[in-house]
C-alpha cells in the first residue's frame, strides 16, 4: 500500500505525529544578500541561489513557510532587497523509511479487504519519523497486515495506507485503506471534506455562544517552527475552518464537539487558543496551567489533579464517516470517550456540583 496521501495539503491532518509537533527539520542554506542586487522575485532568486532545487520546489517551500526571510515567512513575490537574511529550511530525510512489523495490541473498530479503522490510544505515535521508528501504530498494522510466515519481514514505508493522521497525544479513530484504489478514493474524499470528523474536547473557558465556526489560516509559527500559528488575516498559512459546539460549561471549562471543515496539523488546537479557548492540558499552546478559575490554592491543586489524571490535551477523535470505496455505503463509527478523559470530565461535573452545593 501507499501513502502518497501524506504529502497532500489538504490531509495535514488535525494533528501532528510526533512529541513537539511537527517533522525534523533542519537549515539547508542561510545567506545576505549582496549590496548590489537588483530587485528580483523571492522564488526566482533562491532557485538561483541554493543548488539541486527547482522554481516549484521554491514556491512549494515558501508556501509552507520553510523560507524565512529576516525571521519571517515571505511570498514568491516579493523583491529581494540587499541585506536581506533569507533562511531555506527542510525537512530531514528519515534515516530509515522502513517499517518493522511489531506485534501489539491494536483496537480494530472495523476492517473488511478495503478499509481498517483503528481506535488510536493516547501516546501512541501514528507512523515512523525521525525518533520514532518503532512502537507506532503503523508497526503495528504491519504486523497485522502481514502473512504470518511474513511477519519478521521489513518492508518500505510507502506500503502503509495512512489517509489521515493525528497526533500522538490525541487519542481516537485512524483511517487506513488497504489497497491502492482504496487510498486514492478515501483520499480523494478527505480533498472535498466529505469525511465525517467530529472531535470531543475539554477547553479553559465559559462560552457565550452555544456553538460557532472559526475561520484563521494555520501554518508554522515562525520563531518556533515545530509549533502552528493562526493568521486571522490570512497573509500566511493555509486556510482552514473548524465548527465548534458547546455540549456543557463547568464554568471555568467547557466540553465541546469538533467538527472540521479542513484538517491542518494542529487545526482545533490552534483554532481553540485563537478564540482564548486554549484545550485542557494542552502544554504547546498554553492549556497546561490555570486559564481560568479562582485564585483559591484549593482550586489550584483541583486543577493540577486533574492534569495528572490527563496528562494529554483533552482531545478525542470520536467520530468518524466516509463513503466505502468498494461498496459506496456511507460508513460511521464512534470511538467511546477514554478513561482518563471521561474521568476528568466527571471530576469536572462533581466540582461544579459541590461548588453550587456551597
Amino acid at each position: 500500500m501507499h501513502t502518497e496521501a501524506w504529502e497532500d495539503e489538504e490531509l495535514d491532518e488535525i494533528e501532528d505525529n510526533s512529541d513537539t509537533a511537527g517533522p525534523e527539520l533542519e537549515e539547508r542554506a542561510r545567506f545576505i544578500v549582496d549590496k548590489g542586487q537588483s530587485p528580483e522575485r523571492m522564488d526566482k532568486y533562491v532557485m538561483t541561489h541554493v543548488e539541486g532545487v527547482t522554481r516549484n520546489k521554491v514556491q512549494q517551500a515558501i508556501e509552507d513557510q520553510m523560507i524565512l526571510v529576516d525571521g519571517k515567512p515571505t511570498k514568491a513575490n516579493v523583491k529581494v532587497k540587499p541585506g536581506m537574511e533569507i533562511v531555506f529550511i527542510e525537512t530531514r530525510n528519515p534515516e530509515r523509511t522502513d517499517i518493522i512489523p511489531q506485534s501489539m495490541d491494536l483496537s480494530i473498530v472495523y476492517e473488511d479487504d478495503e478499509v481498517l479503522v483503528i481506535n488510536k490510544p493516547a501516546g501512541m505515535v501514528v507512523h515512523p519519523g525521525c525518533g520514532n521508528y518503532t512502537g507506532t501504530l503503523v508497526n503495528g498494522v504491519a504486523w497485522h497486515l502481514n502473512p504470518e510466515e511474513d511477519k519478521e519481514r521489513i518492508i518500505d514505508l510507502p506500503r502503509i495506507g495512512l489517509v489521515h493522521r493525528i497526533d500522538k497525544d490525541t487519542s481516537g479513530l485512524v483511517l487506513l485503506g488497504k489497497t491502492q484504489e482504496a487510498i486514492e478514493f478515501l483520499s480523494a474524499q478527505f480533498r472535498k471534506h466529505t469525511i465525517h470528523r467530529r472531535y470531543i474536547a475539554l477547553a479553559w473557558g465559559h462560552f457565550a455562544s452555544p456553538e460557532g465556526t472559526i475561520t484563521a489560516h494555520i501554518g508554522r509559527n515562525p520563531r518556533f517552527r515545530k509549533k502552528m500559528e493562526a493568521f486571522p488575516d490570512g497573509d500566511f498559512g493555509k486556510h482552514a475552518v473548524t465548527h465548534y459546539k458547546v455540549l456543557e460549561q463547568f464554568h471555568y471549562v467547557s466540553l465541546l464537539e469538533y467538527r472540521l471543515e479542513t484538517g491542518r496539523t494542529h487545526q482545533i488546537r490552534v483554532h481553540s487558543k485563537l478564540i482564548g479557548h486554549p484545550l485542557f492540558n494542552d502544554a504547546t499552546y498554553g492549556g497546561d496551567r490555570v486559564v481560568k478559575g479562582t485564585v483559591y490554592t484549593k482550586y489550584k491543586q483541583f486543577v493540577e489533579n486533574c492534569f495528572k489524571m490527563l496528562p494529554r490535551q483533552a482531545l478525542h477523535a470520536r467520530e468518524l464517516g466516509f463513503i466505502h470505496p468498494k461498496t459506496g455505503e456511507e460508513m460511521r463509527f464512534e470511538a467511546p470517550i477514554p478513561e482518563d478523559m471521561q474521568s476528568v470530565i466527571e471530576k469536572w461535573r462533581k466540582y461544579i456540583v459541590k461548588s453550587t452545593e456551597d
